[in-house]
């Protein structure tokens, strides 16, 4: 049997068809349509600041190198401008000192003697075009006897002139720059030299805080790690008979399974260096940033070994080289696995570096990373069964306040294919609603309103709904629940309510009596007949059809599909596979079939939806008064449980007062009487602890 699962119905949170927890929902009218769908740095050190008051000396020192070049430029041309007509005047007149005339290519300079009106010699200047500098020199020659000083330009003064200020301030700029760059990137080689450095955090037993003892459900995994930290921690032992130390060590598991928290354990159990960094931490903007990284990385480890390096999501830099979009040996993504295959292979026997690797992707990953050699083990994380699920609500559960009602167990049986992280939040959103409510410690209650709140979202008992819209709910629901009481290869009903709870109007929810890792053809058909159910019911009851089924409609038409195409559940199609090996690495969906096999292929799923679709109708007919008393009883009181749907269905009461029924209780009350003490269901419009959770 395989233990491949059914594809996920569309909701905001899809599920396969195959968990026990499955339930059959009426969603919204628009979800048809297209609607929505549902601290320290890492060494732990801080920063040296540079003083507050260096860059108030460098804005200084910057200033004055400013001012003294505007001096510079403008010293040949500064003092008072004459004409040359004045300069001949005035040195007539014996005001300018001889020596003190000097020719340049665009200016003649002298200095003016002192008088009674300025009592200091004072600086005039006649300019005048370079390309006229001669007649000037001709002229003043004239006037001072040939006494004037006529200097000749330097080739490099009109370069110096024209492009020294931009070529001194590209130097500043420079400078600054280059000076931040290298704060900026806490090290001899810069900002820029970093980017080539490898991103990794060492872990230690303290930084961690995790152990083996906080590792639960998943026994095999951690005695399969359990020999890689005795494997470090005394390799004499092993190597004495020939063995060698595994290169790399593999984590497959779904998401939520303990793949993280069992690296965090090694680290914490280990006495050897830890190296932790994510796949995404090699890619980067710069080409060839990637495969820096990589070396760097296994540099350091070597230098540090034994130790254990982890890369978390490997699937990031270990796809299949050549698939999805990539466009051959130049991609930044391959030449970084390149450098992880290479280096990986390149270990010796005394190097004591061993390579961890977590992914929930493991079929797209490349063949030559996987390949005995380089990852030596691959270690399955797989979802908990009931007795690791009680070992792990029983380890999290240390960390809050649990009431004498309290049963883990209970709580096992009724989580199944739940991972450990959906188990972890369970109990926190079980503590958050025992706060919220002002409880001393966490009741039975709280923690199966969380369950449901996990899985399937909040309750929204404060949602108006139209009377129409309300009834058409109940019997869409109803129609579930009496199919899937009367089938008995279906899974035991759980629960049915018409409260809104995330994305749903309403749901029905099922029970397994035990894990379930295959998948029967007398369930599937079982299944797809009880999804069918609700269309069926409401169509009936109110005389017309709504986008609410849209999330039955999909799950029917996967499981369909996946029994012809993968399970070979079709007598015409016989034992063939037909699905394509990995669709979501190819831009086009692999098809090896002809297209007289695919009208065949359509044909069938058409069959098997039809014949279900058929027998669900004949079930509801059969049984309609049982529909119409439980769609009543959904309405007078909301939820009902799995044993009060078979109560309704046999004719019996269920024994519970409804909300109607208690307002009215109190309404006749005298003030002085006290009220009469009454269990409540739960309802949208009720008053604050007057009724238990929906749970």
């Amino acid at each position: 049997m395989t233990n491949a699962r059914p594809p996920k119905p569309a909701r905001t949170r899809r599920r396969a068809p195959g968990r026990p927890d499955t339930h059959f929902e009426r969603t919204p009218e628009h979800e048809g349509k297209g609607g929505p769908r549902g601290p320290a740095g890492p060494d732990g050190k801080a920063g040296t600041a540079p003083p507050a008051n260096r860059n108030v000396w460098w804005l200084v020192a910057f200033t004055i190198i400013v001012f003294m070049l505007l001096m510079v430029f403008n010293s040949s041309t500064s003092g008072n401008r004459i004409t040359l007509a004045e300069f001949k005047t005035l040195y007539a007149n014996d005001q300018i000192e001889p020596d003190s005339v000097v020719i340049t290519n665009n200016a003649v300079t002298a200095r003016r003697k002192a008088t009674p009106v300025m009592d200091k010699p004072t600086q005039v200047v006649v300019t005048f075009n370079p390309a006229a500098q001669e007649y000037y020199t001709t002229q003043v020659m004239e006037i001072t006897g040939n006494k004037a000083n006529a200097k000749q330009p330097s080739s490099l003064t009109p370069f110096i002139l024209t492009f020294g200020p931009f070529l001194l301030l590209l130097a500043l700029i420079w400078f600054f720059v280059s000076r931040g760059l290298r704060n900026a990137g806490g090290g001899p080689g810069g900002m820029l030299g970093n980017f080539g450095k490898s991103k990794h955090r060492m872990l230690s037993k303290e930084m961690t805080g995790v152990t083996f003892s906080d590792v639960a459900g998943i026994e095999e995994a951690k005695e399969e790690v359990g020999e890689i930290i005795e494997f470090l921690r005394n390799p004499k032992k092993f190597t004495k008979l020939g063995g060698r130390i595994p290169r790399g060590v593999l984590l497959i598991g779904e998401p939520g399974c303990g793949k993280t928290l069992l690296a965090k354990a090694i680290a914490g159990e280990a006495d050897v260096p830890f190296f932790s960094i994510s796949g995404s931490d090699f890619v980067e903007m710069f080409v060839g940033v990637g495969a820096s990284r990589v070396r760097d990385l296994f540099k350091s480890a070597k230098e540090n070994s034994p130790c254990i390096i982890f890369l978390d999501e490997i699937d990031a830099v270990g796809r299949r080289r050549g698939s999805g979009f990539s466009s051959g040996g130049h991609d930044e993504r391959e030449q970084t696995l390149n450098a992880i295959l290479v280096e990986m292979d390149g270990f010796t026997t005394g190097d004591g570096v061993i390579v961890i690797a977590a992914t929930n992707r493991a079929d797209v990953l490349d063949p030559a990373l996987v390949r005995p050699g380089r990852f030596d083990r691959q270690i399955v994380v797989p979802l908990p069964d009931v007795k690791g699920r009680l070992e792990i609500l029983k380890v999290h559960a240390k960390k809050v306040k649990l009431g004498p009602d309290v049963d883990l167990e209970r709580l096992a049986r009724m989580t199944p294919m739940f991972s450990g992280a959906d188990l972890a939040a369970i109990i926190n959103e079980g503590a958050i609603s025992a706060t919220m409510h002002n409880k001393d410690f966490i009741e039975q209650e709280d923690l199966e309103e969380a369950r449901d709140k996990v899985k399937y979202g909040r309750a929204r008992k404060s949602r108006v709904r139209e009377a129409e819209e309300n009834r058409a709910t109940a019997y869409h629901e109803a129609g579930h629940a009496v199919i899937q009481a009367l089938l008995k290869d279906a899974d035991p009903l759980h629960k049915v309510t018409i409260i809104p709870r995330g994305q749903a109007l309403g749901a029905t929810f099922s029970l397994p009596e035990k894990d379930r890792v295959g998948f029967g053809l007398r369930w599937l058909k079982a299944f797809m007949r009880v999804a069918c159910g609700g269309r069926i019911a409401e169509e009936r009851a109110v005389g017309d059809i709504s986008s609410g089924a849209a999330g039955d409609i999909s799950q029917v038409t996967s499981i369909s599909r996946l029994m012809i195409e993968q399970w070979g559940m079709s007598e015409r199609l016989g034992f063939v596979r037909y699905a394509g090996e990995d669709r979501r690495e190819m831009l086009l969906g692999d098809k090896d079939y002809s297209d007289e096999t695919a009208r065949i292929i359509d044909e069938e799923v058409r069959r098997l939806v039809d014949e279900a679709y058929r027998d669900a109708e004949r079930m509801l007919n059969d049984s309609w008064d049982k529909v119409e008393a439980v769609a009543e009883a959904l309405l007078k009181f909301e939820t009902l449980s799995g044993d009060e749907v078979h109560k309704v269905m046999r004719g019996e009461s269920i024994g519970r007062s409804s909300l109607a029924d208690i307002l009215a209780s109190q309404r006749r009350t005298p003030p002085s009487s006290p009220a009469p003490k009454v269990e409540a269901d739960d309802g949208p419009d009720a008053a604050p602890g007057l009724m238990p959770s929906p749970a």
